[in-house]
């Protein structure tokens, strides 16, 4: 199966937007191999406009050259990723990041070239042309490389199926769809799987951006394996904060092969294109608050920040193996209750514990979504747990008490506990 479990891994967008070279993915690559791989971590992700070889930072060149082959794909620029030289497109990368026993992935937008359409370029397996699959009328509003596709027009599919092969023989195992999740062109979207399912390679198939429309949820666990469920989350409170509420209204969907995507994790060294200076504005407990909530409801992990920049705490965060075993092994997680206490409003989720180490409990993650610390008393038979537990730890601090009946705790403001009742 594709994403059997949900995805961990690297993208460079939040450190390098669309700036990102050759060398800079190495070295994410390596540090990974050496220091999270053996905590689950694998996917390494090229993120947009690597065919664009004036790219500097998050901000787009409109309309600007980009890199084309003969058949109108879209392929590597060689001054940013010189082992792409030849022809061999990611290739080599792919070799490389594969020989650290990691996966390698890419960002691509729907649709096609505008620079193919405008030039009426070929495409492979098909008599067709570029001009004659465009939908001109289909365009991103952020972005001018692309022109949607025409699902009714001949050569279509043999144009998606094209560059999916061309894909499939650099080796890669994910591709980053944009601009088709919040909108979400349904046949375009089937078209994309075919392709894809048709390559000879697994691929992991991620749309974006969100929020993906929660009605097409099970035409989404059908023809992808992640989706996004909000659009680019940043190191802002106010986005954290409402990501409880959509992470309440996916977490039924969350299975093997199909998972709700919160976004990436803007953590460590971020927007290194502005300020190699720049880190996340989270605070470590509002850190904390995100990878819990993110794993609790097995969110795909992608880490945003320099991995070669990561400090002590980062490291931690990245590599707390209880609660990386929580986003492994959790099952039914769903809200228990939002209310306030005291001051502050406090949120509780309960998940089942699954069986991937030694089965059976449950996981309990409480946030205080105040702006004080809270002081919490809830018994455990109201998150659903038989009373006494035998055991009863805390995943960050590591504290363990027997002949547990009630939750008792202080949680910091932004913060939150997570524990494994056994």
């Amino acid at each position: 199966m594709i994403a059997e479990r949900s995805p961990m891994g690297w993208n460079s967008w939040d450190c390098y937007g669309a700036s990102v070279t050759e060398d800079i993915v190495r070295g994410n690559a390596a540090y990974m191999a050496e220091n999270l791989k053996k905590y689950g971590w694998e996917y390494i992700v090229v993120d947009i406009q690597w065919y664009e070889p004036t790219a500097d930072s998050h901000d787009y060149h409109p309309f600007t050259e980009l890199c084309m082959d003969g058949y109108s794909r879209l392929i590597p620029a060689e001054n940013r990723f010189p082992s792409s030289s030849g022809g061999k497109g990611f290739s080599v990368l792919a070799e490389y990041v594969h020989s650290l026993g990691l996966k390698f992935g890419i960002h691509i937008m729907r649709g096609i070239a505008r620079q193919a359409v405008h030039r009426n370029t070929p495409l492979l397996g098909t008599e067709r042309t570029a001009r004659q699959i465009a939908a001109r009328d289909s365009v991103c509003h952020w972005n001018t490389d692309m022109y949607g596709v025409d699902t009714a027009a001949e050569g279509a599919q043999e144009y998606y199926n094209s560059i999916f092969s061309l894909y499939a023989s650099w080796g890669v195992d994910l591709v980053k769809i944009d601009d088709i999740a919040n909108h979400y062109p349904e046949a375009e979207i089937e078209m994309i799987n075919r392709a894809a399912r048709s390559s000879g390679r697994d691929m992991v198939l991620s749309l974006s951006p969100g929020p993906a429309p929660i009605e097409k949820a099970e035409h989404l666990k059908q023809y992808a394996n992640m989706w996004r469920i909000t659009d680019d989350f940043w190191d802002k409170w106010e986005l954290l904060y409402d990501m409880f509420r959509r992470a309440e209204t996916w977490c039924t969907h969350s299975g093997a092969g199909h998972w709700p995507d919160a976004d990436m994790l803007p953590v460590g060294a971020i927007l290194q294109d502005y300020d190699p200076e720049n880190r996340t504005k989270f605070t470590e407990d509002e850190q904390k608050t995100m990878m819990t909530l993110w794993s609790i409801m097995r969110s795909p992990l992608m880490i945003g920040g320099e991995l070669t920049k990561c400090d002590e705490f980062t490291l931690s965060l990245l590599t707390n193996s209880d609660i990386l075993e929580m986003h492994r092994d959790s099952r039914s997680a769903h809200q228990v209750f939002r209310r306030m206490i005291g001051e502050n409003e406090i949120i509780l989720w309960r998940a089942d514990r699954g069986a991937y180490r030694n089965g059976g409990g449950s996981y309990i993650a409480v946030f205080n979504a105040g702006e004080t610390p809270a002081e919490v008393d809830i018994p455990l038979i109201e998150c659903g747990i038989e009373t006494p537990v035998t055991s009863f730890m805390e995943m960050w601090t590591k504290e363990i008490s027997d002949n547990v009946s009630m939750l008792h705790t202080v949680i910091p403001p932004h913060g939150a506990r997570a524990y494994l009742a056994d």
